[in-house]
């Protein structure tokens, strides 16, 4: 048995129903999301290289590590596949009519994480703050983005796939945060020469 499924092909069949690995989001923005992604994964990865002063390692480590699990994140929707797996697991195992309270408690767990994770980051960066400051507000504004999406809140949902100058809030929201983290890493960068 595999999380209430007879074999893992049957689990597999079971997701293959909601999801397949394809392109999340072709779209222009998508793409330069990724791209976004990926120039900042580039850039924490020279801090932790050069090692300019100031830069508090350990959060460049996490930058670098949360920015390839994004990049390939938003292209192959995995959310997408985790929401779909814990779907088949709730019919499988009969606890489906009752989902919303594993739901309720995943999204607590979550936002529980980022915040005693804001809170650990903050405390640690003690006098490292003025060098890695915009860093961390990116973070905090990738983390927000990631949870508003997680939860899928209908109203709020609605509100971020609104456009702004034909381009939807949902990049507008998610870039902001990507581009603090880019602007850090180059004054870090800069600094460090």
């Amino acid at each position: 048995m595999v999380l209430g499924f007879p074999d893992l092909a049957a689990l597999r069949a079971c997701i293959a129903r909601d999801w397949t690995p394809t392109i999340g989001d072709p779209e222009i923005t998508g793409w330069l999301t990724v791209i976004s992604y990926v120039v900042c994964l580039v850039l924490a990865v020279m801090v932790l290289r050069r090692r300019p002063a100031r830069a508090a390692r350990g959060l460049w480590w996490v930058i670098a590590l949360l920015m390839a699990a994004l990049a390939v994140n938003k292209q192959l929707d995995l959310q997408t596949a985790l929401t779909a797996t814990g779907r088949c697991m709730a019919r499988a195992q009969g606890w489906y009519d009752s989902r919303q309270i594993v739901q309720v408690a995943f999204i607590a767990g979550l936002v529980l994480g980022v915040v005693l994770t804001w809170v650990w980051a903050t405390k640690s960066l003690r006098g490292q703050m003025r060098g890695n400051g915009l860093a961390l507000l990116g973070l905090a504004i990738l983390c927000g983005f990631v949870l508003v999406r997680a939860v899928g809140f209908g109203h709020v949902d609605r509100l971020i796939s609104m456009d702004f100058a034909d381009i939807s809030y949902n990049f507008w929201f998610e870039n902001s945060g990507l581009l603090l983290i880019a602007v850090n890493a180059l004054i870090l960068l800069r600094r460090g020469r």
